[in-house]
């Protein structure tokens, strides 16, 4: 898969049950966080599906889905996630995939053919069913869900209010207008207040319309 390519449409067995992504999800107006692991019962995966657990509320009331995924079989799972509630206490609150076939892996381009295992990687996908954001991690470090929580702030503000965001963004700070694409546009630009050159304009983020920000 690339960016900005629609997301595969297909079902899936989870640890919740069956989903269908486009009824599911995208069909319920909800954003897709879909991240693979290399495998259960794995030092770095543990690590991070205790912190994407506690990042679950913030992921949630942004109305995003969070997902796990790996090639490991639905009774590796549920044997895992009762290892990781009983050991640190944490109750997994969203699905995990069960992938065995690597059917949807494949589709994903997230095998490791040579060890075949999943490919540690995140897919954030809007609720059009696009590939907004895409990543591979390497096996021996965890991510970061406090940057991925940013990022996914980022894409919905882009595609909520058709702004673009800048280097080290973060809620409340300024947001960017898209450059302009006209010669006169462009002229115009340079005399409003906010205006770096003519493709560079910020815009206060208290600016956006409330439904439009995170």
């Amino acid at each position: 898969m690339k960016l900005y390519q629609k997301f595969p449409d297909a079902q899936v067995l989870t640890t919740q049950g069956v989903i269908d992504f486009y009824k599911d999800i995208f069909g319920k107006g909800k954003w897709l966080f879909l991240f693979a692991h290399p495998a259960d019962f794995t030092p770095v995966c543990t690590t991070e599906f205790v912190e994407f657990s506690k990042a679950y509320p913030e992921f949630e009331k942004l109305g995003v889905q969070l997902v796990g995924l790996s090639v490991d079989s639905i009774y590796s799972h549920i044997e895992w996630l009762k290892d990781i509630e009983e050991r640190y206490g944490i109750r997994v609150p969203f699905p995990v995939i069960a992938d065995p076939d690597k059917k949807l892996a494949r589709l994903l381009d997230i095998v490791d053919e040579a060890s075949g295992q999943t490919i540690r990687a995140v897919f954030i996908v809007s609720p059009d069913g696009v590939i907004r954001f895409m990543a591979y991690y390497p096996l021996e470090a965890g991510r970061n869900i406090q940057e991925l929580l940013r990022m996914t702030k980022a894409l919905i503000v882009n595609y909520k209010a058709k702004v673009v965001l800048p280097a080290n963004w973060e809620p409340g700070k300024d947001v960017i207008v898209p450059p302009p694409t006209v010669f006169n546009e462009a002229e115009m630009r340079m005399k409003l207040p906010n205006a770096k050159s003519w493709y560079l304009l910020f815009k206060k983020y208290d600016e956006l319309p409330q439904d439009q920000r995170v």
